[in-house]
């Protein structure tokens, strides 16, 4: 199977403006994501943003709200 690099550089520079550096940085996933692609985007809903946000709280327990 042949993979489309410069395709999928061009979109990730041109598209979406990523210098080469934060291209090569990215995950397959976080730039599938990014463009997108594969419904990456749908699967993270808002209940799985708040078992997250459960999982770790912006406070620390006992700490003291301005």
């Amino acid at each position: 199977m042949k993979f489309d690099w410069a395709g999928l550089m061009r979109l990730g520079f041109r598209g979406l403006g990523l210098t080469p550096a934060q291209f090569w940085a990215l995950t397959p996933a976080e730039l599938m994501l990014m463009l997108g692609v594969d419904g990456a985007a749908a699967r993270f809903g808002r209940s799985r943003l708040e078992e997250l946000a459960r999982a770790f709280p912006d406070r620390v327990s006992g700490q003291e709200t301005e």
